[in-house]
């Protein structure tokens, strides 16, 4: 099968495209073909090792000291499967599904073995895989932080940094489903589109410094990695809670009260959940850009470049 393989962290050219064996499953896995797959910031950051500041030696030992152990990156997937094993009932050959499948990486690739089937679930037919992949990694991300983390109620005011982003398109959308009025940050070229998703007012980070515009929010959600905890506490009212998605290892640390991180889960219904939204129009995956698996260099470089707006989609079939 067709994959892209890297051998060595470093910038996009580590990727290359080989002929590698296609997998086999054992009674508890499904083999995957996958028709498309995201280049997410996990993927960036874990191809680069440009890990948060503080976790360099711990995600080396976790991931790879020279490079990634896991030879295929890509951690989200829309497919069909063609094979599943027999202590896997619930799936059959010819379901089209999506999912995640964490540091096990491997979905830059034409088929996935799927070894944890609590991460995945079967696509509504009128959701295409693009969209399905689209929307998994921001999707997950941004329900975990707004609802599980942070417990946004209805009437409430929260404020998203990046909201242009994978996550933050996700983010404003699910934060208006829950009844909260969204002030989005984002450059003016982005506006109409977060507008469009919820937000009733827009923050051009290049002309306004968050940290001067006076007001405070119930909720505040960095997707960014540019808000510290000494930064956030001045924006949240009263009973305000943030949440920090990219933090360092001295952040987490300082990180006391109202001030949040963590690690988003990848779990079946929280997936199944997203999928009903956009299954019914209430949510729906913003696509930057499109590249074949042959382009994956080009993928990652636009990633790289900070101009991506929602997800950047690699398809593989």
């Amino acid at each position: 099968m067709k994959a892209a393989i890297i051998d060595r962290y470093g910038p996009p050219e580590q990727l290359h495209i080989e002929q590698v064996a296609k997998p086999t499953i054992n009674d508890s896995q499904l083999l995957v073909q996958v028709v498309a797959t995201a280049v997410t910031a996990a993927d960036v950051r874990i191809r680069a090792a440009k890990f948060p500041k503080g976790f360099g030696a711990i995600a080396r030992l976790a991931f790879g000291i020279r490079g990634p152990r896991a030879k295929i990156l890509g951690s989200t997937y829309s497919g069909v499967v063609v094979a599943a094993g027999k202590s896997v009932p619930e799936f059959s050959v010819g379901d089209e599904v999506c999912g995640m499948t964490g540091v096990k990486m491997g979905t830059y690739a034409e088929f996935v073995t799927v070894n944890n089937v609590k991460s995945i679930a079967k696509k509504p037919a009128n959701v295409s895989h693009t969209h399905a992949a689209g929307m998994l990694f921001g999707g997950t991300a941004a329900l975990y932080f707004l609802r599980d983390k942070l417990n946004i109620k209805q009437g409430e005011t929260i404020l998203i940094n990046g909201a242009s982003g994978a996550v933050g398109t996700n983010a404003v959308q699910l934060a208006k489903l829950f009844g909260a009025t969204i002030t989005g940050v984002t450059t003016q070229g982005n506006a109409a589109l977060v507008k469009e998703l919820g937000a009733t007012e827009i923050i051009d980070y290049t002309k306004q410094d968050i940290a001067a515009i006076g007001k405070k929010f119930d909720v505040l959600l960095d997707t960014e990695g540019n808000i510290s905890p000494e930064a956030a506490k001045p924006l949240l009212t009263r009973n305000g809670r943030a949440g920090l998605m990219v933090a360092s290892l001295g952040e987490m640390i300082r990180m006391r009260g109202p001030v949040k991180s963590g690690t988003a889960t990848e779990k079946r219904e929280d997936i199944e959940y997203l999928l009903s939204l956009m299954k019914d129009g209430k949510l729906k995956a913003v696509i930057d850009s499109e590249y074949t698996i042959d382009h994956i260099v080009e993928a990652h470089r636009h990633v790289d470049s900070g101009r991506k707006v929602g997800s950047c989609i690699v398809t593989l079939r």
